[in-house]
């Protein structure tokens, strides 16, 4: 068996390969360590830059080499912990299929269960970075005298809600925006809270100070007009929508804001524009919905119970679609089919309430309300969050992630 060692070029010591280092003279040890010209006797020597460029390769070539033994170690170790992973999934899924058959769990509610705190978990980590971008945006935004109390503030701050003590976070917020009333992103955040749990008139304030500093962020546009709607700013709020709109695209809660809005007015045609937009914005049940509404409300009973049909493809629990589908056939008199939807004393209680008096009713569009639209006027609150507890949610829930996709491109 031949012995292959790579010998120095100073002291020509034989040397184990893959050493780095001579063992005798401690020498870097290189592959190529002189030009080709100088092997042999010459008169003429090669030039100092080719043997300088030869020893740079050298050099490279023996890093390389020990890069490559480096990645396949690394390689060999993740292959290592791959069959481990596959071991260890196959043994989970043998004690899971044990327990199911033994009648303990259902795997189907596990594996649900399990992917949605996959989800959660996902969510949690993206909200803790968003935060933490957010904290810094704030301390640089800030250009006041009384920086170390702004900073303790707003650390302070974050550090609670990471701690999951959302009101002292809050707290220490709202201080330090008192300190720094010009801080716009600070200012946002506040009112974005403010505005997740429903606290509109809170959330106004701090919304309407972001919006005096950053008039064309479509979030502050978005959140401030919705919030404006339900202080019952009619004209304020349909402003504050349309820009939202116009800077940031569309959005279902933008244009089912403005929907509402223009359904106080009485202004169908407006609304029926805003509704279908909201519509293309996110096809979603409670967008269907809606557009039923409006439907019903200008006597169009059967596009109002196509997209109500619509809506309970998409979740058949809907029991605002079926109440309403059942005061679409009492309207075509039609009692029997009325009588096969589900919850069927509690539809004809809704149907008294939402019609009134039958013997007095009219039929044109003015004396038909439909439930989404009761005891809505333009003067009055809540005129876009409130009477829906659902489409509440949903608008919300649409706005805020409207927000964070802005926020998400404007980084």
């Amino acid at each position: 068996m031949t012995h292959v060692a790579h010998y120095c070029q100073k002291c020509l010591a034989a040397n184990p390969l893959g050493q780095e280092f001579c063992t005798r003279c401690g020498t870097r040890l290189m592959i190529i360590v002189e030009p080709p010209a100088a092997r042999y006797e010459s008169a003429e020597s090669a030039p100092s830059t080719e043997e300088h460029l030869l020893e740079r390769i050298s050099a490279l070539e023996n890093r390389l080499g020990h890069l490559t033994e480096k990645l396949e170690r690394g390689l060999d170790l993740l292959l290592r912990q791959t069959q481990n992973a596959h071991f260890d999934r196959a043994l989970v899924k043998s004690l899971i299929n044990l327990l199911t058959d033994d009648g303990v769990i259902k795997s189907e509610n596990l594996e649900r269960l399990w992917l949605d705190r996959c989800q959660k978990d996902a969510e949690e980590q993206q909200e803790s970075e968003r935060r933490e971008e957010l904290r810094l945006k704030i301390l640089a935004n800030y250009h006041g005298q009384e920086r170390a109390a702004f900073e303790q503030c707003i650390n302070e701050g974050f550090l609670f809600i990471d701690d999951a003590q959302l009101s002292r976070g809050i707290c220490s917020l709202e201080r330090a925006a008192e300190i720094a009333r010009d801080n716009a992103p600070l200012l946002y955040f506040v009112g974005e809270h403010f505005f997740k749990i429903r606290k509109s008139h809170r959330a106004q304030g701090y919304l309407s100070r972001a919006y005096e500093i950053s008039p064309k962020d479509s979030r502050v546009s978005l959140l401030l007009g919705l919030t404006c709607a339900d202080e019952g700013e009619a004209e304020r709020a349909k402003e504050l929508l349309s820009s939202a709109t116009r800077l940031g695209g569309s959005s279902f809660a933008a244009h089912y804001g403005l929907g509402r809005l223009f359904v106080a007015e009485e202004k169908w045609r407006q609304a029926l524009q805003e509704f279908k937009l909201a519509l293309a914005s996110k096809a979603s049940p409670e967008a269907h919905y809606a557009l039923g509404c409006l439907y019903y409300q200008l006597c169009h009973n059967s596009l109002a119970a196509r997209h109500l049909r619509k809506a309970l493809e998409l979740d058949e629990g809907y029991v605002e679609a079926f109440y309403l589908l059942g005061l679409i056939s009492e309207r075509a008199g039609q009692k029997k089919i009325t009588a096969d939807y589900p919850e069927k004393a509690r539809a004809g209680e809704f149907v008294r309430s939402a019609t009134g008096n039958r013997s007095k009713r009219q039929n044109s569009a003015a004396a038909i309300v439909a439930p989404l639209f009761r005891s809505l006027s333009a003067s009055s609150r809540r005129l876009v969050t409130g009477g829906d507890r659902r489409l509440a949610e949903a608008l919300r829930q649409d706005a805020l992630s409207a927000c964070n996709s802005a926020d998400i491109e404007g980084r």
